[in-house]
């Protein structure tokens, strides 16, 4: 659960519950998760100390079998939709999430990557892709600059750990391409309209949000394969 009153604040909440329901439209594997209302009766403890303020909180539902990737290759091949670790990039790189690779390499957080394990099949994991606390503003509040062109045409790839270039599947960001270039506005609109009003984004940062997926989307479209594999350029084109 994450809930009002962490210290993170509550447009963090709205980072999170936008970025799961925008991987979910890609059809990434997700937690399965909800909003919820916690009351003053609830006395919710934060695992760094502190309690939830009253009010609607995200939820997702625990995978008991789950445990965090380990930062090797070797895992990596375990990971029976191995398909979603390119999709794992993709998402990353529209929504600007800076919390699990940054473009730069200075943040380098593999407890991002979550793996389950399959049930009846021994060694075999499955990759979910999870927390979105920081996408679009790496942490900073959700207010007009998100529709600044500098960030919904940031040319920078997210989430691409070094251990995961071996494993992108070019026709997989292909695919993903093609659904990207289906996002609309009227889906944004719809996605983030859900956003609780207790997490107080107002209606600036809401439409500004909605102009940065929207047009990001169509960026990313365009650009993620030539982003991905820069030698087409020097090649004369797609192949």
């Amino acid at each position: 659960m994450k809930a009002l009153g962490n210290p993170e604040g509550p447009h963090a909440l709205a980072c999170e519950l936008v970025g799961s329901m925008l991987a979910d439209w890609l059809e990434l594997s997700t937690f399965d998760f909800s909003l919820v209302d916690v009351t003053a009766d609830d006395e919710i403890p934060f695992l760094k100390g502190g309690r939830a303020c009253p009010g609607p909180a995200f939820i997702a539902r625990a995978e008991l079998a789950g445990f965090n990737w380990g930062g090797t290759a070797k895992e990596l091949k375990s990971i029976t939709n191995r398909h979603e670790i390119s999709g794992l990039v993709v998402v990353d790189t529209w929504l600007l999430n800076c919390d699990r690779y940054a473009p730069d390499g200075r943040r380098r957080n593999q407890d991002n990557v979550f793996l389950v394990q399959c049930p009846g099949r021994k060694g075999g994991v499955q990759l979910k892709a999870m927390d979105f606390t920081h996408a679009f503003t790496c942490g900073g509040e959700l207010n007009r600059k998100l529709g600044f062109i500098d960030k919904r045409r940031d040319p920078r790839i997210y989430g691409l750990f070094p251990e995961f270039s071996d494993f992108l599947d070019r026709e997989e960001v292909r695919r993903l391409s093609v659904r990207l270039e289906q996002f609309s506005r009227q889906d944004a609109e719809e996605i983030i309209s859900i956003v609780p009003a207790a997490w107080e984004v107002d209606r600036e940062g809401r439409t500004a949000l909605a102009t940065l997926v929207t047009e990001r989307a169509h960026f990313v479209s365009e650009s993620i394969e030539q982003m991905l594999w820069p030698q087409m350029e020097l090649e004369g084109g797609t192949e």
